[in-house]
């Protein structure tokens, strides 16, 4: 039974992670985002089941409870999770998955599945961080001050992550996220698992060949 990869993907808020994962989803087939649990209220636009599953706390509690969670964490007043059989039935199947978690979450994860592949996104320079923020035009500058505080603590983490990227130019950001997804796609174990029949048959005795 082919089974599919587990990718984490962390970034400082103004990284430009959640688009480049947008566009990588556009081009690659076979791999698909974890929709996370959230206690938090839905927001204008959103739709349950796709930009987040909307939980009220006592239900949420409940999944922690039950060791729903690969992974966890309160932020603020709403908690934020990680679905485990969401997860493991999405790589039953050969389906690759990506976790967009912070590096708290990222250790989690991984402290259950230690093949898990990480890929962490950095930006070119701090000024260029507060720059993509600022633009948002939907944060006051007391605001961009907390997201710069806290996009510098996580980017302290980067060294835990398999696979680093600078998100300079767009495209050579997003050209370099898939080639993580398509070398990983390459390893012999991944090819023995998605690939084995036709291993096999290639190398299987032919009748009357010496």
């Amino acid at each position: 039974m082919s089974h599919g990869t587990l990718y984490i993907v962390s970034a400082p808020s103004g990284a430009g992670k959640t688009t480049l994962v947008r566009a990588l989803l556009a081009q690659l087939d076979g791999i698909q985002v974890s929709v996370s649990h959230t206690t938090r209220a839905m927001r204008p636009g959103e739709i349950d089941g796709l930009n987040y599953h909307f939980a009220d706390i006592a239900a949420f509690k409940g999944m922690i409870e039950r060791g729903d969670f690969f992974e966890h964490a309160q932020v603020f007043d709403n908690y934020y999770g990680t679905s485990r059989p969401a997860v493991q039935a999405l790589l039953a199947a050969g389906q690759d998955v990506i976790l967009e978690i912070d590096w708290q979450g990222a250790r989690q994860v991984r402290e259950q599945i230690p093949d898990a592949v990480s890929v962490f996104i950095l930006p070119p320079s701090r000024e260029t961080l507060r720059e993509r923020l600022s633009n948002r035009g939907t944060d006051d500058k007391a605001t961009i001050d907390r997201r710069m505080r806290d996009a510098v603590s996580e980017m302290a983490h980067f060294d835990e992550y398999d696979h680093v990227i600078i998100n300079d130019d767009f495209d050579t950001a997003l050209t370099q996220l898939i080639a993580v997804i398509l070398s990983e796609r390459c390893r012999l174990v991944r090819v023995r698992e998605r690939r084995g029949p036709l291993l096999q048959a290639l190398l299987s005795h032919i009748e009357g060949v010496e």
